[in-house]
């Protein structure tokens, strides 16, 4: 199942990659009138130079009907839905914190955060159009589309938005004004993206990471990612060198390592983030052969991440970053 997720977010970030690529300015249509979701409700933010706060003023989108454009073409919702299904844990971390977790009746079985998300049976992996419907749902936000089931819900008159994996900050960012325009959080959406970029930029911007080669370790057969993936893209703007950069040839992004190449690598810094899902720490990674004379592991630079924050895109990449932040931070006084 694991090895499964690997591949699709893999597959799904290329198809995310081509949409961002071919949709411009997410927008919000109503009665004809075209807004664009940043400009359509303001935000406050932290300057992470001083810490002051600045406010401007929150301005909300029109009333329904609206229109998203979504990466699966435009999506009409005519009314607030108040009966949202999400087959995407990302998309239920977002929804949650945009404040439409009242509106959400079923999410799927991958969901565990919030802790008061309505987990089900439902899965993402292989949707059933009959199961989704049964629970009258007036909109629906899902990964990926096996088995044409966007267009079953669209014949049955259920709004769905498909969120594939983000490939940047920006895309994500995205994806949340995009859910706050749906459920009727514009504002609350553009708030928390402000916040986000803010958190981001203080992590970012107080911790020094320029040079640091890493290896960020997604199972323990040694896939791993290149920074040309989402994850990639956060340690970049630490100024971090990733080891599996000259590895992958053909751009895949998610290529499997050797443990000689990793040796040779020799990185200064290990994340993993197989920590619960294939129970590797510091200490089991240190038993590999050879593992030990690595300078991460001898110099304890070894970083045990969560596996969902890991994997996710939504608000809490801000731990991710901070996370990152620390542990250079360590690495810097050590």
């Amino acid at each position: 199942m694991y090895r499964m997720f690997l591949f699709l977010v893999a597959a799904l970030a290329l198809v995310a990659a081509a949409c961002s690529a071919s949709s411009g300015t997410d927008t919000t249509t109503t009665l004809g009138t075209t807004t664009t979701v940043r400009e359509a409700a303001a935000s406050t933010t932290t300057s992470p130079s001083d810490g002051t706060t600045t406010s401007t003023t929150v301005t909300e989108a029109p009333a329904f009907p609206v229109t998203i454009d979504a990466p699966n073409g435009p999506v009409t919702i005519d009314e607030r839905p108040e009966r949202i299904v999400s087959l995407s844990p990302t998309s239920t971390e977002v929804l949650f914190a945009v404040g439409a977790g009242d509106q959400v009746v079923a999410v799927d079985d991958q969901s565990n955060y919030p802790a008061d998300a309505p987990v089900t049976d439902l899965t993402g992996f292989e949707p059933n159009l009959e199961a989704i419907a049964g629970y009258d749902a007036d909109l629906v936000v899902l990964m990926y589309d096996p088995g044409d089931v966007v267009a079953g819900l669209e014949a049955l008159d259920i709004p769905v938005i498909m969120h594939p994996a983000a490939t940047t900050l920006d895309d994500a960012y995205r994806q949340i004004e995009q859910i706050g325009a749906a459920t009727g959080h514009v504002a609350d959406a553009a708030v928390l993206v402000a916040s986000m970029a803010a958190d981001i930029e203080k992590s970012v911007s107080s911790s020094e990471g320029a040079d640091v080669s890493y290896y960020h370790e997604l199972s323990p057969d040694l896939y791993t990612v290149t920074s040309a993936t989402f994850v990639g893209s956060l340690y970049a703007m630490f100024g971090m060198v990733n080891i599996a950069d000259d590895a992958d040839p053909d751009g895949f992004g998610y290529p499997q390592l050797s443990a000689e190449h990793i040796l040779d690598a020799d990185p200064l810094m290990i994340f993993l983030a197989d920590t619960r899902c294939c129970d590797q720490t510091a200490e089991t990674i240190a038993q590999r052969p050879g593992w030990e004379t690595l300078t991460a592991v001898a110099a304890g630079a070894v970083v045990e991440l969560d596996d969902d924050v890991a994997s996710r895109w939504g608000p809490r990449v801000v731990d991710f970053v901070a996370a990152v932040a620390a542990s250079l931070d360590v690495l810097q006084d050590a």
